[in-house]
């Protein structure tokens, strides 16, 4: 489904006039409601950092995504964002979206054992729990600063790393291999 229904047409002076705008919303909105009529699908959009979209932006998601009067929801937006988004929802412009949030979920730093829990769960889902030494497990969580995100990553270069070497199993030697690899010495044959 489109989402732009030329409610970003510009007037003649080059820019966006309100009964454009408000005539566009109005139209996608119609479209949007006729579709879920015949389906039992929503759409979802996820707006990651959303801490950094424009006002102009965030708003009118607001605006696209109810109709009646917030009666009937179009659209679920999910908004992905650091500690600086609950502060912009906050804003005097922003507030009307902030307070239509029905969801919030603020993740924290992981803890360690958090971190372990996460680790575990992903190497027996892929079938092979035992894949990583209970030692390489501690390092990569002592090593992601309680962010799942850096926890994988590490865990994707080392399991990278081991299908090159063809290793049966991840260990810190691997660790210190990859990520703690010493500055090469430099040449002994220098000319003075």
């Amino acid at each position: 489904m489109q989402l732009d229904d030329g409610h970003h047409r510009a007037g003649s002076s080059g820019h966006q006039t309100a009964c454009s705008v408000t005539a566009g919303f109005k139209a996608l909105r119609a479209r949007w409601a006729e579709h879920f009529a015949t389906t039992l699908r929503r759409p979802v959009l996820i707006l990651d950092e959303a801490q950094e979209a424009s006002t102009p932006v965030l708003n009118e998601l607001r605006i696209l995504s109810s109709k009646d009067f917030d009666s009937r929801q179009l659209l679920c937006v999910v908004f992905a964002g650091d500690s600086r988004l609950p502060e912009r929802l906050r804003t005097a412009e922003l507030l009307p979206l902030g307070s239509r949030i029905r969801r919030r979920l603020v993740l924290d730093y992981a803890s360690r054992d958090e971190l372990l829990a996460c680790l575990d769960h992903v190497l027996a889902a892929a079938g092979n729990p035992s894949l990583m030494t209970a030692e390489l497990k501690a390092t990569l969580a002592d090593h992601s600063a309680g962010n799942y995100r850096v926890l994988m990553n590490l865990a994707d270069e080392l399991l990278a790393a081991a299908a090159e070497r063809e290793l049966p199993r991840l260990d810190e030697k691997l660790f210190l291999e990859v990520f703690g690899a010493a500055p090469k010495p430099k040449s002994a044959n220098r000319k003075r």
